[in-house]
């Protein structure tokens, strides 16, 4: 099964949208991400329609947020991009009369919903501004070691 890296995707853009002056174009993001802009039209008109970002046409125009970063969580975006599966394991389903298989599937049942609650819990508890502050901390120190570094 593949991995749904798309939360992972759409926090990168914000965060680079976030660090940027001005609105970022689908072409930009793309490249800051090492994906299509294709790929970042689509995903961020998911965010637009959620009331995350707004784009604009033209010369000068391009991606902005207009979400606060104070309040947007991760379990908010997780559920704004259809809160995909967060396990990439699942429950054999072949034979359900047999009651090995059910017995197998109501512990497993329990545990992933157990461990779904408490990954969705933390989600709640972080916000973008949380992600962009911990960013500007790995970013200085980087600086610090290295002379002025990249944000890659």
């Amino acid at each position: 099964m593949k991995r749904d890296s798309r939360l992972s995707s759409v926090l990168h853009a914000l965060l680079h949208m976030a660090e940027h002056d001005g609105p970022m174009t689908s072409e930009r993001l793309a490249e800051c991400m090492n994906t299509n802009p294709v790929v970042v039209r689509r995903t961020m008109g998911l965010l637009r329609e959620a009331g995350i970002v707004a784009s604009a046409r033209g010369h000068a125009g391009g991606w902005t947020i207009t979400a606060d970063l104070g309040i947007l969580t991760l379990r908010q975006l997780h559920e704004v991009l259809g809160e995909p599966a967060i396990f990439a394991i699942g429950n054999r389903n072949e034979t359900p009369d047999c009651l090995v298989e059910q017995s197998v599937n109501a512990a497993l049942d329990a545990a992933f919903a157990e461990a779904e609650a408490l990954l969705l819990d933390r989600f709640a508890d972080v916000t973008l501004a949380d992600l962009a502050a911990d960013f500007a901390r790995r970013h200085a120190e980087r600086r610090a070691r290295k002379g002025v570094g990249n944000a890659k």
